[in-house]
């Protein structure tokens, strides 16, 4: 697509809404993610570029504030998903409005909860959202609405309560996703005296409501050969790598390697 600036020149507009996100959660393979916490828009363009399928950028428990994730998203060279603050139609809209290619929504417990993400996320007659965003509206509106089933949603499930729900929130219209929060998964059972074996249970349960709902099954993993191991037992997206740990790492690396005479 081009438009043009006020001398005539025929310029590239960015795209909006590639679906590629969406034909790759489709198609059956395993989707890599990089998720990204620090609100730094060139760490995005970095990770974008490393060669991961997609980047989430955590709004929930990151740095990211409006401007910053609008610019992560204009600069990764992959799709960007947003995890959002909270399962709420402002929320939803302000990721979405940035030009995420699609949302997360933390802990989703019930099915009402589900659907009113999926509702939140589509425009009449499909949902609720109301129509607007600069970026969207800066790259050609009825473009990018014509696009708009492209968006995806995503629900974690993290808890005890979505873990018993996990078969009915599989089966909700319009969601294309579920991924596992296995840290709030964890401390959820902890607060029941559950053990490691009692999450991992919970973990397989979910995956096989998934499989069930013939419904693409993600999982949060700390690094990469937790990732690797998931993606033998068939999830179908996992986090390679996460910025805070991975600079962290490199960061006490390098102390370490100073400290000891490299």
């Amino acid at each position: 697509m081009v438009g043009g600036d006020h001398t005539g020149r025929t310029m590239p507009m960015p795209k909006l809404l590639s679906g590629r996100f969406k034909a790759d959660l489709a198609t059956g393979k395993t989707i890599g993610v990089i998720w990204l916490a620090l609100g730094h828009a060139p760490i995005a363009e970095m990770a974008g570029r490393a060669g991961a399928d997609a980047v989430v950028l955590d709004l929930q428990h990151g740095l990211w504030d409006r401007l910053s994730l609008e610019m992560a998203i204009g600069l990764s060279a992959v799709p960007a998903v947003a995890r959002v603050r909270e399962n709420s139609t402002a929320a939803i809209a302000e990721a979405l409005d940035a030009g995420a290619e699609g949302v997360l929504v933390p802990m989703v417990e019930t099915v009402a909860e589900a659907a009113r993400a999926v509702a939140a996320a589509r425009f009449p007659p499909h949902g609720h959202r109301s129509g607007g965003g600069v970026r969207p509206l800066s790259t050609g509106f009825a473009d990018y609405m014509s696009r708009s089933d492209a968006i995806t949603v995503g629900v974690m499930i993290e808890t005890v309560a979505g873990v018993d729900d996990a078969e009915a929130i599989a089966a909700v219209p319009g969601l294309d996703y579920i991924l596992i929060g296995t840290g709030d998964l964890g401390i959820s059972y902890a607060a029941r005296n559950g053990s490691a074996d009692a999450v991992e249970s919970a973990c397989a349960r979910v995956k096989a409501a998934c499989d069930d709902a013939k419904l693409p099954c993600g999982i949060f993993t700390p690094g990469l050969r937790e990732a690797a191991a998931r993606r033998d037992e068939g999830y179908r997206l996992v986090v390679l790598a996460n910025d805070v740990d991975t600079l962290r790492g490199a960061f006490a690396g390098a102390a370490a390697g100073f400290a000891n005479g490299a």
